[in-house]
C-alpha cells in the first residue's frame, strides 16, 4: 500500500490546497503529513487535469518560499484551517 492510499480524501484535498499555496513550503506539508515533496508531486498529478499538473509544477519549481530553510515553516497555519 502507498502513502497516498493511507490518506482520506479530506487530507488528500488539504494537502492539494497547502501544494497550491505560495506561501506554504514542502517542508509543512512534510511536517504535518510525514510526506515528501515527491510524493506531493504524486498526488497532485494524479488529483488534476494534466494541464493543471503543468501549470502548477511550472509556478513551484524553484521557488524560494516552497522550499524552506527555517524551522518557522513548521508552524504555517492556514486560515482555511480549523483548531
Amino acid at each position: 500500500m502507498n502513502k497516498q492510499e493511507e490518506f482520506t480524501q479530506a487530507e488528500i484535498d488539504r494537502i492539494v490546497e497547502m501544494a497550491w499555496e505560495d506561501r506554504t513550503p514542502f517542508e509543512a506539508i512534510e511536517f504535518q503529513f510525514g510526506i515528501k515533496e515527491a510524493q506531493v508531486r504524486k498526488i497532485m498529478r494524479s488529483e488534476m487535469k494534466k494541464s493543471s499538473f503543468k501549470m502548477w509544477r511550472e509556478r513551484v519549481s524553484g521557488r524560494k518560499t516552497k522550499h524552506s530553510t527555517s524551522s518557522s515553516s513548521r508552524r504555517f497555519k492556514s486560515a482555511n484551517q480549523k483548531g
